[in-house]
């Protein structure tokens, strides 16, 4: 097993990335208060949680989180140890490439292009903290050893169709791989298909040298490169004329200087109210409720009462999310099609709970 970064003396800087606006975790989500800033998984909000597992690879003074200019104050009350210029607001959002070329600028400008950079989000679940800062630490060995971008690949519990793939290609040492292909989100035949060929999921965990970083995204990446070489010392205008683009596709698919390793620690990304039954701790007949919640005769229900009580009585596989202002019901297996239902509710009413907390914010 790798050492510690901190027991080597190597200097790592952690990026979390903590931007995003969901709407699968409606009600209870907003643009206010979104996924990575509630306490889903446990009594804490997720980033929370992330910067708190990241604390043994990197300090305070080597972690950056970059967020939306919406949410930076509420991110800075969060994590009180970060000084003000560790948050780093998005003036826009332009993209997961755009916000982690900024992320490699700015530390080849506080520490070196040598430095390196390990990336996650701020909103995923972990079952083994000690086992991802290790695959964290082999993944930044890699990356530094072998002048390469590196991503840790989840070994597949179960075929996901929620998520993307990565097929390994020709060995480079142990297990460390060349990415032979990324796969978009696939059908459950696929999905089968893909995990039965031993590929993994696109974690969207990265470690890189920062300088390798960039030099890649000049090669490869125009829709960020340009708007770097013309605002590399102005972070809204870099934002603003970037063009929108997810790493993956702006970069990763791009170059041939990416490697995969495979990694096992209970990842999960929490997409949807379902995904929580694989990672909070459920009751004798596998609900798992939250809140203020008494359940009776049922099973497999996922039960978030905020503000309020629930009382669930002779049903199974039920999402139930009860909060102030709204109470949505669905079956576990529709509590993915969220977007869908969003897009079909009143405009009053899928923006009620939004509204009231807005409020609420404002009166504060």
């Amino acid at each position: 097993m790798s050492q510690t970064p901190e027991a080597r003396g190597a200097a790592r800087w952690v990026v979390v990335l903590a931007g995003g606006v969901g709407s699968r975790f409606w009600p209870v989500s907003t643009p206010e208060r979104p996924k990575q800033l509630l306490p889903l998984v446990s009594s804490r909000p997720m980033l929370r949680e992330t910067v708190d597992r990241l604390s043994p690879v990197a300090p305070p003074s080597r972690t950056l989180v970059l967020t939306s200019a919406s949410l930076a104050p509420a991110v800075r009350a969060m994590l009180p140890e970060l000084s003000a210029d560790h948050v780093v607001e998005e003036p826009t959002a332009a993209g997961t490439a755009a916000a982690l070329t900024w992320a490699a600028h700015q530390i080849t400008a506080r520490a070196s292009r040598d430095a390196v950079m390990l990336s996650v989000h701020a909103d995923w679940a972990i079952g083994d903290p000690e086992r991802f800062r290790a695959a964290l630490a082999e993944a930044a060995d890699a990356a530094e050893r072998e002048h390469a971008l590196v991503t840790v690949g989840v070994v597949p519990r179960a075929p996901d169709t929620g998520l993307g793939y990565i097929e390994p290609g020709a060995v480079v040492r142990g297990a460390l791989r060349r990415v032979a292909r990324f796969v978009e989100k696939p059908d459950r035949a696929r999905a089968e298909a893909l995990v039965a060929a031993g590929c993994l999921w696109n974690s969207g965990i990265f470690a890189w040298r920062a300088g390798d970083l960039l030099d890649e995204i000049r090669a490869h990446c125009p829709e960020v490169a340009d708007a770097l070489a013309a605002h590399a010392d102005d972070r809204e205008a870099f934002f603003g004329a970037v063009r929108a683009v997810a790493i993956d596709v702006g970069l990763l698919e791009r170059s041939d200087r990416v490697l995969v390793l495979p990694g096992e620690f209970g990842w999960s990304d929490v997409g949807t109210w379902a995904a929580l039954r694989g990672v909070r701790a459920a009751d004798a007949h596998g609900n798992v409720p939250a809140g203020t919640a008494w359940l009776h005769e049922a099973h497999r229900n996922v039960v978030h009462a905020d503000g309020t009580a629930v009382v669930l009585y002779g049903v199974d596989d039920l999402v139930v999310v009860a909060t102030r202002g709204v109470t949505l019901v669905t079956t576990v297996e529709r509590a993915a099609d969220l977007k869908a239902l969003l897009d079909a509710l009143p405009r009053e009413m899928r923006e009620m709970r939004e509204g009231r907390e807005g409020r609420e914010g404002r009166e504060r």
